[in-house]
């Protein structure tokens, strides 16, 4: 969590929960997320108020989660007032995760930013209209994030102990060296509830491959284009468009930002490809702050970035 002045996001109070916020057959629980963030909000108020005579007042706030498009339905229906009643909040906004970062890293510029850990999620708006591209996770997409990476790795690894084609010696014992013997790796992989990550944990194993392997060097380029089509799928067309990249994916360094590179520049030939600006806290804060200040230029949506109608500032 963190406060900061509206006109100035440059030096914020930030503070840290260790406990995730739970979810249930009814989405992201909103009791849950409240008896953890108004104490929270409440330390940082007092942490600001220390510093000067006054009371800090919360003018708005930007709350950002995992899953607020298809699970936050009990959070859109609950912050609002217990927010209006515990802070004093009048202007709220509920955000994707995909939009925090969005926000994060262009702040309110037209363009594309891609998502990338252990999934992949692309967000675009021409600032009309939001458009997402998969994000669907590790089954069903999240194609080229460090799951998939993680599995393509493995997937050649098993081919190797096989002698099955499109094998990878270098990820066989890069593998081993990580799991143990691949012979007993489903039963110590299937059985697991953080399966997509246990999978990227093996990504940056196939990065490090890729220097000299093949097989490693030709995933990260697969990985890369698939971020590209993605990027692609959601950037508004035309010139003044850029494309950001965040998330620990990118971390991996060269074996894959090299070939990412290229593939925005064949992909996305009219953007400008550029560093992202902050991360998603950053982009929370950014929300926050256009709505304090009645200047809010990304798209309201009833599920990606949701505005209260009373708290709208209009």
């Amino acid at each position: 969590m963190a406060l900061a002045a509206a006109g100035d996001l440059t030096r914020p109070e930030t503070t840290v929960s260790r406990e995730p916020v739970r979810t249930g057959a009814a989405g992201i629980d909103a009791g849950h997320l409240l008896a953890q963030t108004v104490p929270m909000a409440r330390e940082l108020l007092a942490r600001v108020g220390d510093r000067g005579p006054g009371v800090p007042r919360v003018s708005a706030v930007a709350v950002g989660a995992a899953g607020m498009a298809t699970l936050g339905d009990g959070l859109r229906a609950v912050l609002p007032d217990a927010l209006a009643s515990e802070l004093g909040v009048r202007r709220l906004a509920l955000a994707a995760d995909g939009v925090t970062a969005y926000a994060g890293a262009l702040g309110q510029r037209p363009g594309a930013v891609v998502a990338a850990g252990t999934g992949m999620i692309a967000l675009g708006t021409d600032l009309g209209t939001w458009r997402r591209a998969d994000g669907w996770g590790h089954l069903l997409g999240d194609c080229g994030g460090g799951a998939w990476i993680g599995r393509a790795g493995l997937d050649a690894a098993m081919r190797a102990y096989d002698g099955r084609r499109g094998g990878s010696a270098a990820l066989l014992a890069l593998a081993e060296e990580r799991f143990g013997p691949v012979a007993g790796l489903p039963a110590r992989i299937y059985p697991r509830t953080d399966r997509p990550a246990v999978l990227a944990s093996f990504a940056p194993d196939v990065a490090r491959a890729a220097l000299d392997d093949s097989v490693a060097a030709g995933i990260l380029r697969e990985a890369a284009a698939h971020i590209a089509e993605a990027a692609a799928a959601v950037c508004p067309a035309g010139e003044g468009s850029e494309v950001a990249l965040t998330g620990g994916l990118f971390k991996m360094g060269e074996p894959l930002l090299a070939p990412l590179r290229a593939e925005l520049a064949d992909q996305l030939p009219y953007a400008e490809a550029v560093s992202a600006t902050g991360d998603p806290l950053h982009g929370a804060l950014v929300i926050a702050a256009a709505l304090a200040l009645d200047s809010l230029l990304l798209p309201r949506d009833g599920r990606l970035l949701h505005v209260p109608r009373k708290d709208a500032g209009h």
